[in-house]
């Protein structure tokens, strides 16, 4: 699944494609997406595209007129094509460009969205209530650990919680985690302010790092260029139970979290204190 990472790169891919042009034709093939293409999606012909951010795992479209609000789900993607580009079966939304472009949304679970809003994106449901983006000053130990406050739950759930902050998803806590010494079990209240000054930091770096990297390419990320992530490369303990340990050569051990795998370091990640 396509997590903070693989979406900003996406971002970074299209911009320069898209940034400042006017869109011509929007193309909807498939309309049944984890929520139906809204017939308003139309009223971004003949806007201009102003601007394209990133919130959460959301990509906006900015416009004059409104926005439109992209998810790429368990599987979706993006690509920048030229006009006339035979589109194939999992191809469902074409946004043409007045520069010979079109922006085509790949989705072959369908679990992504294409939706459109005339008021402020960060007024939108699905944004509402987000957290600090992990990228930014608004997000650090301190914040982390006046939050987790008397919380029982997992850490590992805990900094998963789209309502804590935003964008970590499965691989990177499990990196995070590791990199911070941190059991993925252990009570999030019970968790001392300087070991969150740590933790948070490594969430920033290992983002950073993936971003860098272009993302982590497992089953089915690649960028809007079609080249994959290479940050799987540098990955210490995701989808490594039963290797060595990096740090100190014991086997990493394999548990399930919410129904999600998760790798730790039994020697380097100690359960309790």
């Amino acid at each position: 699944m396509p997590e903070l990472p693989e979406v900003e790169v996406s971002r970074q891919g299209i911009t320069p494609f898209m940034l400042g042009e006017t869109v011509m034709r929007v193309v909807v093939r498939n309309a049944s997406l984890r929520w139906p293409v809204p017939s308003e999606i139309q009223e971004l012909v003949g806007l201009t595209i102003t601007g394209i951010r990133r919130r959460a795992k959301y990509l906006l479209l900015d416009t004059d007129w409104g926005t439109a609000i992209l998810h790429l789900g368990m599987s979706g993607n993006l690509r920048v094509l030229p006009h006339g580009t035979p589109a194939g079966k999992h191809d469902h939304v074409d946004i043409e460009l007045g520069n010979g472009k079109l922006l085509r949304l790949n989705d072959p679970r369908r679990f992504g969205c294409l939706l459109w809003t005339r008021e402020p994106a960060e007024q939108h449901p699905l944004l509402a209530k987000l957290g600090p983006e992990p990228l930014t000053d608004a997000f650090d130990g301190d914040y982390l650990y006046r939050r987790s406050r008397k919380r029982k739950t997992a850490i590992k759930q805990f900094i998963m919680d789209n309502h804590i902050v935003v964008g970590v998803g499965n691989i990177y806590a499990n990196e995070s985690l590791f990199t911070a010494g941190i059991h993925p079990r252990c009570a999030a209240g019970e968790i001392g302010r300087e070991p969150y000054r740590l933790l948070a930091a490594e969430i920033k770096s290992v983002l950073a790092r993936a971003i860098g990297q272009g993302g982590t390419t497992l089953k089915d990320f690649t960028g809007s260029d079609g080249k994959p992530g290479y940050f799987v490369q540098e990955l210490k303990v995701y989808g490594k139970a039963g290797q060595p340990c990096t740090g100190c050569g014991a086997e990493l051990r394999e548990i399930r979290m919410n129904g999600r795998s998760t790798v730790f370091c039994p020697l380097c990640q100690p359960e309790s204190e």
